[in-house]
């Protein structure tokens, strides 16, 4: 059976009044009403209120509807709201120009959706709730392993500097520039480094032409890469072979460790440890967030553990594994993320 979400359809509009504030209507919204944003129901902003949100007040950017639960179950309307066809039809009831885009409620009552008996609606949801109850498992597993290698590295970590001596930055991993002429006709691949250890990226070329007061450094394969404004947030990164050759402007500060004393991987991981961040944010003074800079000097006086280059060595073994299995869950994650639409679509088509 299709019908009409309002008029003489399944759904009616909640009018239950909140309270006023500042001259605006507040709605009290009820468990099991279905809710939806006038801004971002284009973008999937739907869903069926919790119990736990019972008494909550939104505004009027936020229509409520009462679902006649004799012919509509409100974990049915839930997970219809997911599909994109759902989606898709609240982008077509959205009118406005870009920043103003509105869903019109008259145009949004009009769409017609397909309401089998409640029967086959509980049926519905019970088939959707097994495969996603098995998505959800299988999410918390990957959580799990990820959690347990960041863990596993951080106890090898610091059981491998116990004992082991500190030393200068600067002694272990000295400052290395790497000036670059810019030529008029020249072009320079840019890279950056990510807040928080999350490494390096690749930004877009730059054109000689382009350039007038900048200055340009290269970047080699081993460097350890930090920015200077950003250290305290932990935009400290290794430079693979990927990033070899690229540039980076004169806020990115390169260190080559010292061969045979340390691996540019081992600092990494000490100066994104607790410690090693405490130092790098106490030698970054300022209070906001750009006046936060990390001078070379300051640099080059961090004091870093130094266990014997074959402990090192190993410890940058581990970290690759654990890389490795972060990289194979991060390439499967497009597929895990694609399952819960295939799951909807064949739900709603009776194929599941």
């Amino acid at each position: 059976m299709t019908v009409r979400l309002k008029g003489k359809g399944v759904v009616s509009r909640g009018f239950r009044q909140g309270i006023e504030m500042g001259g605006d209507r507040r709605l009290e919204v009820c468990p099991g009403q279905f809710i939806l944003s006038r801004i971002d129901a284009r973008h999937g902003a739907s869903g069926i209120i919790p119990a736990e949100l019972a008494g909550a007040v939104v505004t009027n950017d936020f229509p409520v509807f009462d679902c006649d639960e004799s012919r509509l179950r409100p974990r049915y309307l839930s997970w219809l709201s997911k599909t994109e066809a759902f989606v898709e039809a609240c982008r077509t009831t959205s009118e406005g120009t870009t920043n103003r885009v509105r869903l019109r409620e008259e145009l949004f009552s009009r769409i017609a959706i397909v309401v089998p008996p409640v029967i086959e609606q509980d049926q519905v949801v019970a088939r959707i709730e097994a495969v996603t109850t098995r998505l959800d498992e299988a999410r918390r597993l990957r959580q799990e392993i990820q959690g347990d290698a960041k863990a596993l590295l951080h106890s090898v970590f610091h059981r491998l500097i116990q004992g082991a001596a500190y030393r200068p930055l600067a002694e272990v991993a000295p400052i290395v520039r790497r000036p670059v002429a810019i030529e008029l006709d020249g072009v320079y691949p840019e890279l950056g480094a990510r807040s928080f250890g999350k490494g390096l990226f690749h930004k877009p070329t730059l054109s000689g032409a382009d350039l007038d007061w900048q200055k340009l450094f290269r970047v080699h394969t081993g460097d350890l890469v930090i920015s200077n404004i950003k250290a305290w947030e932990g935009a400290i990164a290794v430079a693979g072979e990927a990033d070899h050759g690229r540039v980076g402007s004169h806020r990115y500060i390169t260190c080559v460790a010292r061969d045979g004393i340390a691996t540019p991987e081992f600092l990494c991981f000490y100066l994104l440890t607790n410690e090693g961040i405490e130092q790098v944010q106490g030698a970054s003074p300022g209070s906001a967030d750009r006046n936060r800079t990390l001078a070379m000097g300051r640099l080059e006086q961090l004091i870093v553990p130094v266990p014997t280059i074959e402990k090192q060595r190993e410890f940058s073994t581990l970290q690759v594994k654990v890389t490795a299995i972060q990289q194979t869950q991060a390439a499967n994650q497009p597929e895990l993320d694609a399952l819960l639409p295939a799951v909807l679509d064949k739900a709603f088509k009776g194929e599941l």
